[in-house]
């Protein structure tokens, strides 16, 4: 069931508005609105609110629940840049403070990586080619859920360890293979700081991740996953491209950074705080 419809159903279930249940929920009106009218989806924070509310107003809750994982049934093309080249098999042995823990990160967009190798001389562009089959999928929608699970997995919820948020994200990508999720590239860096220092909102962060038109990033948290991993290409970057891909990453990054201040100025009084909504899920 969408969560739009869900929504809908417990508030019509409950005889309550819009307004009402926002207060309820402790959101505001113009959340509520949106969840309904499909335009966002509800965050894991506001799924544990709404599951609190039924279970005090005897609603099954059951009824609405997913399971987070699935399965696709497809190989997908996908690139992987490397500072010295691949040597040896293919293993999720990243540093452990990256996007979604440690794992082999690649992307659908061939350029993004491009960018991540461009100051170093023996750098290497993979292309490959992975089979999705069998594998168990996180699959993250853009988003605050997805933000959030990003500040776990760089350390920025460690002062709430004890708290049910923490526990939350430190079991939503336990047993999977594969995360699936957007890119927090140069430009969504900047702004993902902001958003884990306080100073700007949730609201304004998700606003300039639709507006960013940021790329996906698939993640091999597994041995088995990486095993689906197979090189089909490889390429060395002369030191002209480099400059170049250097100039092109500066300037996107200029550009994205101007972009999300001018977004993050419209919604500078709606929305939460990183520390409200880490205190709110304790």
């Amino acid at each position: 069931m969408k969560s739009s419809q869900m929504i809908k159903e417990i508030r019509t279930f409950l005889h309550v508005s819009q307004s009402e249940l926002a207060e309820k929920l402790g959101v505001s009106f113009a959340t509520v609105n949106r969840w309904e009218k499909g335009r966002c989806e509800p965050s894991q924070i506001a799924i544990q609110a709404v599951r609190n509310l039924c279970d005090r107003n005897s609603i099954d809750f059951s009824r609405y629940e997913e399971n987070p994982m699935t399965y696709m049934d497809e190989t997908v093309t996908l690139y992987h840049g490397s500072k010295a080249g691949i040597r040896g098999a293919i293993a999720p042995i990243s540093r452990e403070r990256c996007d979604f823990g440690k794992g082999f990160y690649m992307g659908t967009d061939r350029m993004q990586p491009l960018t991540l190798i461009c100051n170093y001389p023996d750098a290497r562009l993979y292309t490959l080619s992975v089979d999705l089959s069998g594998l168990k999928i996180l699959d993250m929608e853009v988003g605050l859920d997805w933000a959030l699970l990003i500040a776990y997995n760089r350390g920025k919820m460690e002062s709430a360890r004890q708290s049910e948020i923490y526990t939350r994200y430190e079991k939503l990508s336990r047993d999977c293979d594969m995360i699936i999720g957007s890119i927090a590239d140069d430009r969504m860096f900047v702004v993902l700081d902001r958003f884990f220092n306080g100073e700007i909102t949730d609201l304004a962060l998700v606003n300039c991740l639709s507006a960013l038109n940021i790329g996906r990033q698939y993640v091999a948290v597994t041995e088995k996953a990486c095993r689906k991993i197979k090189i089909v290409g490889e390429q060395t970057i002369s030191g002209e491209d480099r400059r170049k891909l250097k100039e092109e990453s500066e300037a996107n990054r200029s550009r994205g950074i101007a972009a999300a201040d001018e977004i993050c100025r419209k919604y500078r009084r709606e929305g939460r705080f990183f520390d409200e909504i880490v205190k709110a899920g304790e």
